[in-house]
């Protein structure tokens, strides 16, 4: 009732109510501060305590401050100037204490510790300030409220604090502002309730105009004191919204094009396809690759391939209506979305994508089409999910890529799932040689003239853990177009290898090399550093290879079979007569052996053309001095006019069957012959 009685009949209202706008505001103002102090790091961090310091202090003293003009005794008051400043730097460096410890190193020192010194800081500079308030009088001190108003001051400062800092609710910020608020007047008030001044002689009434207009004076100040810490505050969230917009812009577009990009594509669809669901709408999503991107970059550059990149994303964004979407999800593809409603709409999107991917593409040396491919899969009937449906997406795509005649594909379960087989061997193929699934079988090939046994060509069988024996003429073409056949050729001249220095009998050991081989990395390194390894002799190696091989990249195929030659491997042309059979090919690189398509000896018999030129390879082969081996003899006539024409060596079902013969079992074949 003391501190009631001394608000309401002691002070002037209006100046109170001016102290209480000044403090409310620069409470509100301080821990919007202090927040940001405590999200900032390094200089920054210091620079927000300093101006919460200086918030706090300047609206702390003002507060008091203008409260002490609203004071109203009859006896003249007079200030100490040096006190009043000194007070003023007391609030300052006690919050600046406070408030810095904790948004500084809020770990060590607890919010509640860190509110407490604040609390104290606002107690000194109260009393402080009361020193240098000079009152003709005698004034008396309750030691008991100066107590309470310094233990109000201290608890709930800190308890501002820690509101501000430990409970991030809803309404936390102006929890802490409010209670601050409470803690700076409890602890005023409180503290003027503490004194009792008896007047002596002159009356002070000539003083309230006077200290109404420096109170008035002083809320200015210190309102605009408050007002730079708005403006910082204000300055730095519109900088900071800035930031995060260019961030987020960043995050989400591509740097290249200015399309979204991966990671905004699937943001977009997963929200498309949630509304879908609850509006039952139908939805398409369509994957767009450049067809001759890579001819761009290989002839002309990446700057040129860049260019040619942002002229098509420029169309693609320029066609976009109301719900559609397009985005760069990689190198050179794109990808979209379309809500619609009727086919012809979808059909309308497609048609406008596929002008812009197709048009004619000009900027300085440079004038022409990239083409492009494009996939459509519809939710709900080709998937429910956005991974299925981008999938599904791709694998039309992919068949449009295939089929020259459509540069549109909707996704066709029955003909994609054959895609998405092959797609998913692929990968199961990159992993079958060290998980143990390839191994290698043996078809022998003998001398016609003698029946002995010559050599052994070395197959490749992959005994799947789920699909069982997949044909070679089934992964033999994965494996080249995706690159895997380097590393698996390797593990199968290795292979052969080692398993052919267990044989008795030294017989020669040939193996299929493809043109991917050739042309990628160094193979004839490679064969080099497997001979080594294994210490088997090169004179029993013979490696395999196709004409249209060597046609790939004559030059550079041609060059590796002359440096593995001279490491003493024999080198072999196969399937002779069914490529290109080029008698240059064999002017140009003299092979150690010609090898006659199956397809010659399973009509020799009975067919006369077959035979006349099985005739004519064996008499080119005598008069090159290189030996024929007949592949693909099944019957005792076949091989009974081969060693009538001359054919030097055979091999086929008749002779032996591949896999028949296992790698365990060949020495003792080879004891055999």
């Amino acid at each position: 009732m003391r501190v009631i009685s001394c608000l309401f009949t002691e002070h002037n209202l209006w100046l109170v109510a001016l102290a209480a706008v000044v403090c409310v505001s620069g409470c509100a103002i301080t821990f919007s501060l202090f927040h940001r102090a405590r999200k900032r790091t390094g200089l920054q961090k210091h620079g927000w305590s300093f101006l919460t310091a200086v918030a706090a202090g300047s609206s702390i003293w003002c507060t008091h401050f203008i409260a002490m003009l609203a004071y109203e005794i009859t006896a003249p008051v007079t200030f100490d100037p040096v006190l009043t400043m000194l007070s003023l730097l007391v609030a300052i460096g006690g919050c600046a204490l406070g408030f810095g410890l904790c948004a500084i190193n809020d770990k060590r020192c607890p919010p509640e510790l860190c509110g407490a010194l604040v609390g104290i800081a606002i107690a000194s500079m109260h009393y402080t300030g009361m020193a240098a308030y000079h009152v003709y009088g005698l004034v008396e001190w309750s030691a008991a409220y100066v107590a309470a108003s310094v233990a109000i001051a201290a608890v709930v400062s800190a308890l501002a604090v820690r509101e501000s800092v430990r409970r991030p609710r809803r309404h936390s910020h102006w929890v802490a502002v409010g209670l601050f608020v409470v803690a700076i007047v409890g602890l005023h008030f409180t503290g003027m309730a503490a004194v009792h001044v008896i007047p002596m002689g002159l009356e002070g009434a000539s003083n309230k105009q006077a200290f109404a207009s420096i109170a008035v004076a002083v809320a200015g100040v210190g309102l605009m004191v408050i007002g730079t810490g708005v403006a910082a505050y204000m300055i730095d969230t519109h900088v900071s919204a800035d930031t995060f917009a260019r961030l987020q812009h960043m995050a989400l577009n591509d740097a290249l094009t200015g399309l979204p990009n991966r990671a905004h594509f699937s943001e977009y669809l997963e929200l498309k396809l949630g509304r879908a669901r609850t509006n039952e709408w139908t939805v398409a999503v369509i994957g767009i690759d450049l067809d001759r991107f890579k001819e761009i970059n290989d002839l002309y550059g990446h700057e040129a391939g860049d260019k040619a990149l942002k002229i098509i994303a420029g169309r693609l964004a320029g066609l976009l209506e109301p719900g559609e979407f397009v985005a760069r999800v990689g190198g050179d593809e794109f990808a979209a979305v379309k809500r619609y409603t009727q086919m012809e709409d979808l059909h309308n999107f497609t048609a406008r994508l596929e002008k812009a991917v197709h048009e004619m593409v000009s900027f300085d040396a440079f004038k022409g089409s990239t083409g492009g491919s494009i996939g459509v899969a519809l939710f709900p009937q080709d998937g429910s999910d956005a991974a299925t449906l981008v999938s599904n997406a791709d694998l039309a795509m992919y068949r449009a890529k295939v089929d020259k005649d459509r540069a549109v594909c909707f996704y066709e379960k029955q003909m994609d799932d054959a895609a998405r087989a092959r797609k998913s061997l692929t990968a199961e193929l990159r992993h079958a040689a060290e998980n143990g699934e390839f191994e290698l079988h043996y078809q022998v090939q003998n001398t016609v003239s003698t029946g002995a046994i010559s050599g052994f060509e070395v197959l490749l069988r992959w005994r799947h853990p789920q699909r069982g024996m997949v044909s070679p003429a089934e992964f033999i073409p994965i494996a080249e177009e995706c690159g895997a056949i380097v590393e698996i050729g390797e593990w199968v001249l290795r292979t052969a290898c080692l398993e052919a220095l267990a044989w008795v009998a030294p017989h020669r050991i040939a193996v299929n090399v493809s043109a991917v081989q050739l042309t990628q990395g160094d193979f004839a390194h490679t064969v080099h550093e497997v001979l080594v390894e294994t210490g088997f002799p090169p004179s029993r190696l013979e490696i395999e290879i196709t004409e249209s091989a060597i046609i790939s990249d004559k030059a550079r195929a041609l060059h590796a079979l002359r440096r593995i030659r001279a490491l003493g491997v024999t080198i072999a042309i196969d399937d002779f007569g069914a490529g290109y059979s080029s008698l240059e090919t064999l002017r140009t690189f003299p092979f150690d052996k010609i090898k006659l398509d199956r397809s010659f000896a399973h009509g020799l018999e009975r067919d006369v053309q077959a035979k006349a030129i099985v005739r004519a390879v064996l008499a080119l082969g005598k008069s090159l001095e290189i030996p024929v081996l007949a592949e693909g003899v099944e019957t005792h006539e076949q091989l009974s006019i081969l060693r009538t024409e001359g054919c030097s060596e055979a091999q086929g079902y008749l002779l032996g069957r591949p896999g028949r013969i296992p790698a365990q079992a060949l020495p003792e074949l080879a004891k055999a012959s």
